[in-house]
């Protein structure tokens, strides 16, 4: 099948990992793919190397970008419709909100014949937002979801939230995990104390550990003031946080007027490749983000062998089973967040064991195969054409 995938930008995160993962994959399963973004600008970097890496014929748009703007959208939707008009793509899958509304539109008036599907990786509605502007975003969804043949999500809280929005029908979308290659971190377990020696920790050591942008919602101000609050306590633990953000600065501010600089360690921008060496450095996972879809983060730390304690949001719950894998707190709990870190750090075999149940789980759910084979069966049963790789099955039967 000649299929396209639209996101708006394919900078360093859990989405853009989740897309090039699942193009690559098709690729690889022998369908044409291009994949169609805009400018990747920002502290987050960039996977235009991912993308030449992987051989995927990449489509740049300069006008489709993040923020609200009438001329450059406009822009954008033209050019879109021109791509879709040219190539008569069987699938037009869009990914994140501005693409997803620009996409969607121009793939049914300029290419009635393709088949559109939206993954939603998140909502672009969320209670922290002005009520008018949640409003707006849920309206624009509501119409975006008018020229949308087949929704994809990462998680059933977004999709049943989308649903009580009356943005999703429940008969046209599934839910499918983002997976990622596992292969890569059973691998990066082989070179953990290399990576914590290149850090400054000892053996016994306990590394705290989140992934994530440094950016408002993420939450990592809720991490650091209890890592204040713990690290007297417990002079070997150190805390780590991988990623690069605007508000880098603020949190080294912080962590500098409450002389922590030696135990608290900003990797700054790392790329996707280097993740699983990183996730394997950590034995006590945290996510403390107040706004996600499935959070890759969480599911990376626990492929590497370690619990995760996270703010119970969103689809946070569909990863962390409490006592077995980690914890799930209330959101914004520093109290709670506090007392599950410290069972953590003292209970060293518990940690161990709840470490393998996570990793089984991870592996056993969210491998990049499996997202890749799902995904393929949804364009199949909409386009209505056979795979192939299932007429072998049939055959072979």
């Amino acid at each position: 099948m000649k299929i396209a995938h639209v996101i708006t930008r394919m900078i360093i995160g859990g989405a853009q990992e989740n897309t090039l993962a699942t193009v690559s994959g098709l690729k690889e399963r022998g369908h044409q793919l291009i994949l169609i973004s805009g400018p990747a600008t920002g502290p987050e970097g960039n996977m235009q190397k991912d993308i030449e890496n992987a051989g995927i014929y990449h489509i740049f748009i300069p006008e489709l970008i993040r923020n609200i703007s009438i001329w450059h959208d406009v822009i954008t939707f033209f050019k879109l419709g021109m791509i879709f008009r040219q190539h008569k793509f069987d699938i037009i899958h869009t990914h994140s909100a501005k693409a997803g509304f620009l996409g969607r539109i121009a793939a049914k008036f300029f290419s009635k014949k393709s088949k559109v599907v939206h993954t939603l990786h998140g909502s672009s509605f969320h209670p922290y937002q002005h009520a008018i502007v949640r409003y707006f975003y849920i309206l624009c969804e509501k119409i975006a979801s008018k020229f949308t043949d087949y929704f994809i999500s990462v998680s059933s809280v977004i999709v049943e939230n989308h649903i009580k929005h009356g943005i999703v029908k429940p008969d046209a979308c599934s839910v499918i995990r983002s997976g990622f290659k596992i292969e890569e971190y059973k691998m990066a377990s082989k070179f953990r104390e290399k990576k914590r020696k290149q850090l400054g920790l000892k053996h016994d050591d306990v590394l705290i550990g989140m992934i994530g942008r440094l950016f408002p919602l993420k939450g990592q101000e809720y991490l650091l003031r209890v890592f204040a609050k713990i690290s007297g306590k417990y002079p070997f633990v150190h805390l780590i946080l991988v990623g690069d953000g605007i508000l880098r600065k603020d949190f080294e501010n912080f962590v500098r007027q409450r002389n922590l600089t030696q135990k608290v360690h900003f990797t700054g921008l790392v790329e996707p490749k280097d993740i699983p060496f990183f996730a394997s450095a950590i034995d006590i996972g945290v996510h403390t983000s107040l706004r996600e879809g499935l959070p890759r983060a969480v599911v990376q730390i626990l492929a590497a062998g370690s619990p995760v304690v996270a703010f119970d949001i969103d689809g946070a719950r569909e990863v962390i089973q409490s006592g077995i894998n980690g914890f799930l707190v209330p959101a914004c709990n520093e109290s709670v967040l506090e007392e599950k870190l410290c069972f953590l750090i003292e209970h060293v075999e518990e940690r161990k064991k709840m470490g393998i149940a996570g990793q089984n789980m991870v592996f056993e759910e969210f491998s990049a195969e499996k997202m890749v084979a799902e995904t393929e069966k949804v364009y199949f049963n909409i386009t209505g054409k056979i795979c192939l790789h299932h007429r072998k099955e049939i055959n072979e039967e």
